[in-house]
């Protein structure tokens, strides 16, 4: 289990009270999340200053010391992800800790893929021999980026969104053949910090869309520092919601959805495996 946080939006933005001020901010998430789970083993922010991603990992609690406060503080960013990580597949290090990157992409994972030793080898199979080259850590969730990427390299007439489904079928089918009742989750984050993909399969997920640049009722500021020279828009992807008394909407279970460019959600079904008695 982990929680994440993303947001995509049409104007620089700031995320720091999401991250760190909310009544529900992924910091607090990191001490106990709404089922009173810990995520205190690493965090990891991501964002595109100028273009090109910045990251920021560390392997203690977010809550811990002031890095995680002063990395929220400085963000101001087109798109931001956010994870902060509750360790089930892979020790506590940097190399394991979310969110992954290759190039401009970033990723970030919340969940988990059962029976991984089988399934490692079934995804290294299929994977190219560069993303399988650059594998670093030991967790199931870079090998799942490695693949995801591994199709998209391999196919890319086929289409981001179309890509991500068609390997996250996959992965799931794989699961069932191993398993058929094993529960595997595959809440995802993928952006290059002009699109952004991701997916809610058995793990929670929320989704905020904002139309107009608003004061924040936590710090009492806007949260674009500029003036606009477009209609804002925005939608942010969470684990729970990280704020009270907002209109946020729960992403429907096992999709895969894409931000549009009116930065709403396009949704599309996964595949749901019959589980055999």
């Amino acid at each position: 289990m982990c929680r994440l946080y993303a947001m995509h939006a049409n104007e620089p933005t700031r995320v720091e009270c999401g991250l760190v001020k909310s009544q529900n901010a992924l910091m607090e998430q990191s001490k106990s999340d709404l089922s009173g789970y810990a995520h205190s083993h690493g965090w990891g922010v991501a964002d595109y200053p100028d273009g090109v991603p910045m990251i920021e990992k560390q392997i203690w609690a977010a809550y811990h010391g002031e890095h995680f406060i002063k990395k929220a503080a400085r963000v101001y960013a087109h798109t931001v992800v956010a994870h902060v990580r509750r360790a089930t597949v892979g020790g506590i290090s940097i190399e394991n800790t979310h969110p992954f990157h290759h190039g401009r992409w970033i990723f970030a994972h919340n969940g988990t893929v059962p029976n991984f030793d089988q399934m490692r080898f079934k995804m290294l199979e299929n994977m190219d021999p560069l993303h399988r080259s650059e594998i670093q850590g030991t967790t199931d969730s870079e090998h799942v980026f490695r693949y995801l990427l591994s199709l998209f390299l391999k196919h890319p007439e086929d289409g981001l969104f179309q890509t991500v489904r068609k390997g996250l079928n996959q992965i799931i089918k794989w699961s069932a053949e191993i398993d058929p009742k094993a529960r595997v989750g595959l809440n995802i984050v993928l952006t290059d910090g002009k699109h952004l993909i991701g997916s809610r399969y058995n793990r929670s997920l929320y989704f905020l869309h904002r139309d107009k640049v608003f004061i924040c009722p936590i710090c009492g500021k806007s949260h674009v520092h500029h003036s606009a020279t477009n209609t804002y828009q925005a939608i942010e992807i969470a684990s729970e919601p990280v704020t009270h008394g907002e209109p946020w909407k729960e992403v429907p279970n096992g999709v895969v959805f894409e931000a549009k460019d009116d930065y709403r959600l396009s949704i599309e079904k996964l595949l749901q495996p019959k589980v055999r008695s």
